[in-house]
């Protein structure tokens, strides 16, 4: 990807969904100018990138919105995490900032350096952050205007074994993790999301990752705006760490999308 190309997409849905996918950290591209300011050499980067990358989660989605009965809607970042990370928090409210992961990352998986010391986050959250975050505000607001609501339902997925930069790791890792909000979150959602992926095994309840993206517009002020956290553990599904895709793609496309499908027009 050239340093001109877009930092995401919005990729259009059924007009009467209220539901968008959201695939924040699915991408392995970095532009030019922004590998210049990382201090790991090509390999470690590539190593640091099959970590710290969900993969193949995009296309989980894709598979999810082309057999939906009413199609989703998906923002989908079209860069790396390592660029910024659009779920953080931009400020001291950031628990990961205890790790050097924050919006702006700057230190690694394994808690060794990615960025000088000095690194100035500021004109990355500028230039990537801040405009991510308005689209998918733009994304929510939209689909409230057009059908009084918006669903989100954040693809994640994650390691079978803990990284050291986790700060619950310790936590069980069942196949599904599902992330709630105590404001954001209906317990409906959370039961379609719980029988929809019954037939991976356990599901977990925010172990080990909580929580569920919201835009700061929204955020504990309108409950007209619903969201969901789904993390699946990679071993469900792919070859780790960045390997390829197997079967259980297919079959999580679909769980995916019978829990688009019990998202109802009407208000959850």
């Amino acid at each position: 990807m050239n340093d001109a190309s877009p930092s995401f997409r919005l990729l259009p849905g059924d007009s009467d969904s209220p539901v968008i996918l959201h695939v924040p950290h699915s991408s392995r591209a970095i532009p030019a100018h922004v590998r210049d300011g990382i201090v790991l050499d090509d390999p470690a980067l590539e190593s640091e990138l099959d970590r710290i990358v969900d993969a193949h989660t995009a296309e989980i989605a894709h598979a999810a919105a082309i057999t939906s009965a009413l199609t989703p809607w998906r923002f989908v970042n079209q860069l790396s995490r390592l660029v910024v990370d659009p779920e953080r928090f931009p400020d001291e409210r950031e628990e990961m900032l205890s790790v050097g992961m924050g919006a702006v990352y700057t230190r690694t998986t394994h808690q060794e350096s990615l960025r000088p010391d000095d690194f100035d986050g500021q004109p990355l959250i500028k230039d990537y952050f801040h405009p991510y975050a308005e689209a998918m505000t733009a994304a929510v607001e939209d689909r409230i205007e057009a059908v009084g609501r918006a669903v989100i339902i954040d693809v994640h997925s994650y390691p079978t074994e803990p990284l050291p930069y986790e700060l619950h790791g310790d936590q069980p890792r069942p196949p599904i993790c599902l992330g709630t909000d105590a404001f954001h979150t209906p317990g409906r959602l959370l039961a379609h999301a719980e029988k929809a992926f019954a037939g991976f095994g356990a599901t977990g309840i925010n172990s080990p990752f909580a929580g569920a993206y919201v835009p700061l517009r929204y955020y504990a002020e309108d409950r007209r705006v619903s969201a969901l956290m789904v993390e699946i553990r990679r071993d469900v599904y792919m070859q780790e760490p960045g390997g390829p895709a197997g079967p259980g793609l297919d079959a999580l496309g679909s769980a995916l999308a019978e829990l688009v499908d019990a998202v109802p027009p009407a208000r959850i």
